[in-house]
This record gives structure tokens, sequence and C-alpha cells, in this order.
């Protein structure tokens, strides 16, 4: 069955050579050149060091995602550090049960309900640590920690310092990320899942006493709902099978909201006319970021499907059991799709972008990310509308599998 047509040749019969070069290392740091040069000559490719053909074009990722002839499973390096059964990678009844166990809380009237007061006293928390200084890094001091806290609040982790939190999805997100693999199909790197390790260690050090807890004295807290809902009455679900999507959770959607906001911020200071539209109407700020996330996808490429049965993809022919990975953060720079996609334009015309992915296995947390990011800057710019980046000091971007800026510094007058 063929599921995509592309107007150029079959890319067998391409020469793809200058995949052999391409490093982690060069993807880490910047993918964007790789995935131009794959978007151009092969959408759907075997890239070596990953050990997996790649979907770079939106059709063919988007075309993938809704297939039915494709199902999730996870990258390798994912599955070695989240386990079995983590939600973006299984199917069938496991992944219906999990979709309806992590769902209800954020269904859009649910999180309508409670979103203000959950996320705007923790903004204006981190705020008030810095608002009087005229600099700060915003990363550090504000994007990551309010993410980090309103996830792990709503989680039931409030006890959990957000320092901590940070540490966590920084270790796991190195650990998921370390995909580079050798010619024997093996992981490169394998010591680079030690830290994975270590948080993981450290997460059920904390977290098995509160689901205890939570066992026998449930609250409204996510993972309690998550041990109880959908349950008979005096079951719960066991923690082995909820604590591969913790993980996910402690990794994907916390670092989601933080590097969606850095990332829009560094867009808007790349035009200073629009930033200022923005700040003097909030009502843009859900614009704004739309485009951030479009522009550079928190998300990048982290998620991958597995084809079961043959089928040809853009000229491609692969066999069942085939895994793809789908770098939605590529697809966002389709210029088939947006003009100019490398550049951070407010005005764009709104089109669907893929950050959240598509398919069944879209982020369940779609309207919970957009209101932390939407409250999160609000809250910024009310309180320094007159924020200024730091260009003493550059804006570095990092990741291929999870991406955003690294540091975002910025001044302003007090």
């Amino acid at each position: 069955m063929t599921i995509t047509e592309q107007p150029a040749a079959a890319t067998e019969q391409r020469d793809l050579s200058w995949l052999d070069a391409v490093t982690m290392t060069e993807l880490e740091r910047d993918p964007y050149p790789v995935y131009e040069r794959l978007r151009r000559e092969a959408p759907l490719a075997f890239v070596p060091v990953l050990g997996s053909y790649v979907a770079s074009t939106a059709e063919v990722c988007r075309s993938i995602a809704t297939s039915p002839d494709f199902e999730a499973v996870i990258t390798p390096a994912g599955g070695r550090t989240f386990g079995h059964p983590a939600i973006i990678g299984v199917n069938g009844d496991v992944h219906a049960d999990l979709r309806s166990m992590v769902e209800p809380a954020l269904q859009p009237v649910e999180v309508d309900r409670w979103i203000d007061d959950l996320v705007r006293p923790i903004a204006r928390g981190f705020l008030e640590q810095f608002e009087d200084d005229g600099h700060a890094e915003l990363v550090a001091q504000y994007c990551e920690p309010v993410s980090v806290r309103a996830l792990g609040d709503l989680l039931g982790l409030k006890d959990v310092s957000s320092d901590q939190l940070r540490d966590w999805f920084h270790k796991l997100n190195r650990s998921f990320t370390n995909a580079a693999m050798d010619e024997n199909g093996e992981f490169a790197h394998p010591e680079g899942f030690a830290e994975g390790d270590a948080a993981k260690a450290e997460i059920r050090s904390i977290v098995d006493p509160l689901i205890d807890r939570w066992i026998v004295e449930p609250d409204d807290s996510a993972i309690s709902h998550w041990l109880h809902d959908g349950m008979p009455p005096g079951r719960t679900r066991d923690r082995e099978y909820i604590y591969p999507t913790i993980y996910v959770y402690l990794l994907g959607a916390m670092q989601e909201p933080g590097h969606g906001m850095a990332s829009t911020l560094v867009g808007l200071f790349s035009r200073p006319e629009q930033m200022e539209e923005v700040v003097d109407d909030p009502t843009l700020i859900p614009r704004a970021i739309s485009e951030g996330m479009r522009w550079t996808s928190p998300i990048w490429s982290a998620t991958a499907r597995i084809s079961t049965t043959p089928v040809t993809v853009a000229g491609v022919d692969l066999p069942a059991g085939t895994p793809v990975i789908l770098s939605y953060g590529s697809a966002n720079h389709d210029t088939g799709l947006y003009e100019a996609p490398t550049a951070y334009d407010l005005h764009r015309p709104p089109l669907p972008h893929l950050a959240f992915g598509a398919g069944n296995h879209a982020c369940a947390g779609i309207y919970f990310a957009n209101h932390v990011m939407r409250i999160g800057l609000e809250e910024l710019f009310e309180s320094i509308p007159n924020l200024e980046r730091d260009t003493r000091e550059g804006v570095e971007f990092w990741g291929w599998g999870f991406r955003g800026p690294t540091t975002l510094h910025v001044t302003w007058e007090v």
C-alpha cells in the first residue's frame, strides 16, 4: 500500500552516502541543515547514527502518524530510559487505558477550572525573586521553574523542589536522547544511560511512599487519580504499570511548556517590533506561542511509529516491522507549507503545526501546556514590560529529540 506520494524519484535511486557522516553531536547542536537536506532529497531515509528511518517533511510525518498501517513504538533509547508500558510507545487496549488514565484531568473544561489558580501564583513567586534585579537568565530562573512547578504540583509532587524536578528532566532528557547506534545496532554509548537510571532511582525513592499513601488515602493529585480512576472498588493500578508514564511526564510534559516559553521569547526578541506588539496587547500571546512552538518545537524528534504491514512511503518500500522516527521539528520548517520557515514571524498565516504531534498519539496535554505558557508570559510581560535580551550573551539551542534554548539572558530598567 502507498500512503503518500512524492514527485521526486525514490530515495533508493539517490546517493545518500552523506548520511553515513552525520553524528549525534551534529544533530544535538543543530539538526536543521541535515533535515533541510533530507526534506529536499529524501523525505524518508535511513539515518545510520540513529539506526532508524527518519521522516522529515510535514506530509510524510502526518501521513505516517495518522496511517492505519503504522502503530506507536518507542525509540530504543526511549525504551531503555522509560521502560514498558510508556504511554508514548504502546497501542491497543494498553494505550486506551493509559490515555483514559491521564486525559480526564487534562480536558479543557477541567483545566479551565483550576489553571489560573495553579499557575499564576507559581509565576508570581518566581518573578518576585528577580524582578527588582534588572537582569535574569530566564530559562533557569523562570521558564523551566514555572513549567516544572505547575506540572509537579498537578502530579502531586508539591514537596519536591523545583530544582530537583528540573534536575530529573534534564537527566532523563540526556538519557532518552542517547540515541547513537553502532554498526551492530547496539547503543554506541551505553554509559550515557547511567544518569537517567540515577534519576529514576531518586524518583522512586520519593514517589513510592506517596503511592503507598495514595493507595489507601486517595486525593485530587493526578497520580492518585491514575492509581484509582476506572478501577474496580478496592483495586488500584499497579505502580510498575504507571511508572513508565510517570517518567514520560517528568521529561516531556515538564520540559515542553518551559522550553516553548523560552523559544517564543527568543523568537520575539529577534523581531523587536513584534515583541512590542505582544507586550502592548496580551491577547496576541497565544498566537506568539503557536509560532514559537512551530519555530523551535520542544519535542523536536522524540516519537516514532512502526509499520504493521509492508508499505510504500515517499517512494521507499518498508517491510512490516520497520520503525520510523517522526521529526516534527523538521516538519515545522517545511518550505512546502511555510514561507521562510527559519524566521520567527508572529504574523505568519495561521497553519496547523506538528509541535504536539498528530494521530491518536498526539500530546494529551496540549491545552494544559498552552495555558501554562500563556499565563507564564502574561505574568512576565506585566511585571517586566521593558524586557530586552542581553546581547552580550549569545543564545544557544540544544537538542535533537527535545530542543530549546539552554540559556536566555535578559535585562531591563528597574
